[in-house]
């Protein structure tokens, strides 16, 4: 008896649109914070039906890389899927369990960038760790809760794995935001610059050892310092 072969599904015309708009915003064509074209202008550009359209933003709503603003028009939110997600899951947990997800990521990656870090990365770090320490002196936590940030994506991105790096990105946002009103004691902001300087001297020697153990401290700093103040 011959084999039957199930029928090839063919997808919908709003589900085609769906993956026509995402690449826009992947591919940075529609860059995050912009206002996309109103739904007219996309029917007369696409060729295609308003329900069609209307389906298609929706469901870029939905995932997240999309925000309707009532009255406004419809923004780009973010240019990853993942990013919307992790997010709002990091938002909705517990503020222990996100320091915990950091320390591994940053372990990890830590130990990583020892390992495969280039001359470009070491010259990063060090740039990026002068501006942090120069921050310090504003006393702004908001804009040394950034400059920080900035200087642990950096550590990631040297580890060469990039989807490390993307998930990295997503939660250290979230922790900026939840440290970004946090005053920590004197004492404690020098020995969290003096980690970050052994950090970055770890990473440039390639010891992996020292620098899992540095970025580890760190993380349990920041839990110290942020618990002290709730």
């Amino acid at each position: 008896m011959k084999e039957l072969h199930a029928p090839r599904r063919v997808a919908s015309l709003s589900a085609q649109l769906v993956d026509t708009l995402r690449e826009q915003i992947t591919s940075g064509a529609w860059p995050v914070g912009m206002r996309i074209p109103p739904e007219h202008d996309l029917v007369e550009q696409l060729g295609v039906g308003r329900t069609t359209v209307r389906e298609a933003l929706g469901a870029l709503v939905h995932l997240g890389l999309l925000e309707a603003r009532k009255g406004d028009g419809t923004y780009v939110r973010t240019s990853s899927e993942m990013h919307s997600v992790l997010m709002r899951r990091a938002n909705t947990s517990r503020w222990g369990d996100v320091l915990e997800l950091r320390a591994v990521l940053e372990e990890y990656a830590s130990g990583l960038a020892a390992l495969r870090r280039t001359e470009d990365d070491l010259n990063r770090l060090r740039h990026l760790l002068d501006e942090a320490e120069a921050t310090v002196d504003s006393a702004e936590m908001p804009a040394i809760a950034e400059s920080d940030t900035r200087f642990h994506q950096a550590v990631v991105s040297a580890s060469g794995n990039t989807l490390l790096t993307e998930v990295y990105d997503v939660l250290s946002t979230a922790v900026t935001e939840q440290i970004g009103g946090t005053l920590w004691p004197s004492a404690t902001a020098s020995e969290h610059s003096l980690l970050h300087r052994r950090l970055v001297e770890a990473i440039a020697a390639q010891d992996e050892v020292g620098a899992r153990y540095c970025a580890t401290e760190i993380v349990k700093l920041t839990e110290t310092g942020t618990e002290r103040q709730k």
